[in-house]
């Protein structure tokens, strides 16, 4: 019994060892906010003040932005008009599905096939902001934010994304020089992330979305890069809900779907759904060790017993024969 024991807590730390590893870099996340690397409220000028074009300009002045065709619904025309009218030096490009596969196929031809293998548009539209941005440069922008201040002091940072919660990094706002390595390796891995999960929502958010961009920020981030290349990260009161934030927030998630309330409550119960997931498995390794080591002792101990008394047996049968053979006589 004892080494089968031995046994099943072997078994159980290989398998909890395999599955942390591979979700090592998830758990990371939850704790590491990239606080080293945010753009302090400090350094950043007010929206009126004169310092800000004292300001070093890295980024091009270009707005990207992403849609089906140039079509804006009614309610993210004002958003998008606000970024406009607040930047008039600025090129402003918006990517529809043509121009977008257009681009992919004449500047980076190896990814048409995943690009065009993507079963939801939302991930073309994901894609598509890193390339252009490793291309060109500029800041992209969601269609659902809106420009709350001038974006000039943003163009000093050789690259910054978003701080979101509960965990990593969004993709609905970045900036970015041309060539920056960050989004370099954002765009050479997309294929290595294509894969097809059981719910939509996390088919998105791990092959192209925020989880994505979140994953290859840690393994970036991790490598240490120079401090030229190195990412910035704007926080939640930078960028939203006061006077001085750069953007507003407007009705998005236009790409959600039924699993998204699914996916949205287990964020909120993550606690309680590890625990059942541990004691699950932890029923599961117990079941597979009582149905094969425990039975397989059980069967030995079995056949012991078994040998030991056929001797037995084979004595009371044989006196049986030899008491009929003079009976009959």
């Amino acid at each position: 019994m004892r080494r089968g024991i031995l046994i099943f807590l072997i078994t159980t730390i290989v398998v909890l060892g395999f599955a942390v590893h591979h979700v090592w870099t998830l758990l990371e996340l939850l704790v590491i906010d990239g606080r080293e690397d945010a753009i302090l409220r400090a350094e950043l000028p007010a929206p009126n003040s004169g310092a800000i074009s004292e300001r070093p300009q890295l980024i091009p002045k270009i707005i990207h932005q992403t849609y089906i065709n140039e079509s804006i619904p009614e309610h993210w025309k004002g958003p998008q008009q606000s970024c406009i009218d607040m930047h008039p030096d600025y090129e402003y490009k918006l990517w529809t599905d043509k121009k977008s596969r257009e681009f992919i196929a004449a500047e980076y031809p190896w990814f048409l096939e995943t690009f065009d293998g993507y079963p939801y548009p939302i991930q073309r539209a994901d894609a598509i902001r890193y390339f252009v941005l490793h291309h060109f440069g500029g800041i992209y922008i969601d269609l659902d934010d809106g420009c709350n201040r001038s974006l000039d002091p943003l163009l000093a940072y050789p690259a910054w994304v978003r701080k979101t919660t509960p965990t990593g990094i969004s993709n609905d706002a970045m900036g970015s020089v041309p060539r920056h390595k960050f989004f370099l390796n954002a765009i050479d891995r997309l294929p290595d992330y294509n894969r097809r999960w059981p719910l939509p929502y996390i088919t998105v958010m791990a092959s192209t979305g925020p989880l994505y961009l979140s994953v290859i920020w840690r393994h970036y981030m991790k490598a240490q890069p120079e401090e030229a290349d190195r990412v910035r990260i704007l926080f939640p009161a930078e960028y939203n809900n006061h006077s001085w934030s750069f953007f507003t927030h407007h009705l998005g998630n236009s790409w959600h779907n039924n699993d998204v309330k699914l996916i949205f409550w287990m964020a909120s119960h993550w606690v309680i759904i590890t625990v059942i997931g541990f004691t699950l498995g932890l029923a599961l390794l117990w079941c597979l060790y009582s149905t094969f080591v425990v039975a397989r002792q059980a069967n030995t101990h079995k056949g012991k017993f078994a040998y030991s008394r056929i001797p037995f047996y084979r004595r009371i049968s044989s006196k049986d024969i030899e008491l009929n053979d003079r009976h009959q006589v």
